[in-house]
């Protein structure tokens, strides 16, 4: 991904999770996706895919079971 489409990527993320501290990084082996950020941790990658000239992006994001919160009961 180019530097432009990387940045319309982090500002279609920032306002849609108002979250200033989301950045988009470019991937230096790769020009199909990007990794995403929130703050200096690594959150996800964001994949590209441009089938008959439709360009669409997927955002990819693992949750470890160990990093949620422990459930509280009601």
């Amino acid at each position: 991904m180019d530097p432009s489409e990387i940045a319309r990527l982090q500002d279609y993320l920032r306002g849609k999770f108002a979250v200033p501290d989301i950045t988009v990084r470019g991937r230096s082996n790769k020009d199909d996706s990007a990794e995403v950020y929130f703050g200096d941790e690594f959150i996800g990658v964001i994949f590209r895919d441009d089938e008959d000239g439709d360009v669409s992006y997927d955002f990819n994001m693992a949750i470890l079971e160990i990093d949620l919160p422990e459930r509280r009961a009601d």
